[in-house]
């Protein structure tokens, strides 16, 4: 069994510019590549992903680094399963269940 210690999520969160068409366009891309990553948009400029370990996430780290924009700050934050667990999320004022891993992995 898979421990929810060595199970990690990882969120990109970023704040691009775009003002500018070129701006738009590298905004849209990156947001695109993180979607074709297996990102998933928690908000609009915050994107999460369940990994199976340290290794993918580095791997996907090495990923969004090499398809950064030009302009704008970005943060990748890293935390296990378990720790995802205790996230408190409200829609509205009405307060969500904790979301669980996913059932089934990816295998590419």
């Amino acid at each position: 069994m898979l421990s929810g210690y060595r199970l990690m999520w990882m969120v990109v969160m970023f704040d691009l510019p775009v003002v500018e068409r070129a701006e738009r366009k590298a905004a849209t891309q990156f947001r695109n590549t993180l979607l074709d990553m297996g990102f998933a948009m928690s908000q609009f400029s915050v994107y999460m992903r369940f990994c199976t370990s340290q290794t993918q996430v580095d791997t996907l780290c090495r990923a969004v680094e090499h398809a950064l924009p030009s302009g704008g700050k970005v943060h990748v934050l890293q935390f296990t399963d378990k720790q995802y667990e205790r996230a408190i999320t409200y829609r509205g004022r009405s307060k969500q269940p904790a979301q669980k891993a996913p059932e089934q992995f990816d295998l590419f």
